[in-house]
């Protein structure tokens, strides 16, 4: 559900924010500058990442998205996936919530969704099972969506100065604009809210509109 940024009113703070998008939209310098905010407020926060928000989850990261051998099955890719959600779910998500913290994630289950289901076409009911299994029903608040056409994402990439490539970023082009149309389709189908920025906005841009959404 596209939220009206106007209207929208979070229903509870601290809340569970996810954000969510293609590799190089900026949803990572969003989330660090969403945190610090807070923070300067005095509000408690929580930042953490799928995959490798918890110990087994660093482990598994390595496998998801630095591994060069032999190509992973798209089964095995769904269910290592699964395997970190379920840990970080436990061990960080749920007590951060129980916390009174805001827990701030950079990816949850629509990465999940749009990576497996629309770019590598696996069948939905069984990521909806994947998912529920490792969830157990645990779903953001909000879900702030930025939003880019991948070629300008992948100019973004090219001139990084850190060494933080990932594997699916030698996907081809093709791959990646499945994904955005599949966040999009997220943002318009399902009944979370989703905040849809213009990820092409500054990020300074992007954090005032988030702002006036958190409140």
């Amino acid at each position: 559900m596209i939220i009206d940024p106007t209207t929208f009113s979070l229903n509870s703070r601290p809340s569970f924010v996810v954000f969510e998008g293609i590799n190089g939209c900026g949803k990572t310098t969003l989330h660090r500058k969403v945190s610090e905010y807070l923070r300067s407020k005095g509000a408690p926060a929580i930042d953490t990442r799928e995959p490798g928000g918890t110990e087994l989850g660093k482990e598994i990261r390595k496998l998801l998205l630095e591994w060069r051998g032999e190509r992973k099955s798209d089964r095995a890719e769904l269910l290592l996936f699964a395997a970190d959600r379920a840990e970080h779910v436990d061990k960080v998500i749920r007590p951060g919530q129980s916390s009174g913290s805001w827990v701030l994630c950079d990816r949850f289950i629509y990465s999940t969704i749009t990576f497996q289901g629309h770019g590598r076409g696996m069948n939905r009911q069984l990521i909806d099972e994947a998912l529920q299994l490792a969830t157990q029903g645990t779903v953001p608040n909000l879900v702030v969506l930025l939003d880019i056409d991948p070629t300008l994402a992948f100019e973004r990439i090219k001139g990084r100065k850190d060494s933080g490539r990932d594997s699916f970023e030698d996907e081809e082009l093709a791959f990646h604009n499945r994904i955005r149309n599949g966040f999009l389709e997220c943002a318009q189908s399902l009944p979370t809210s989703f905040l849809v920025l213009d990820a092409r906005l500054s990020p300074e841009e992007l954090l005032a509109q988030t702002l006036r959404v958190l409140g």
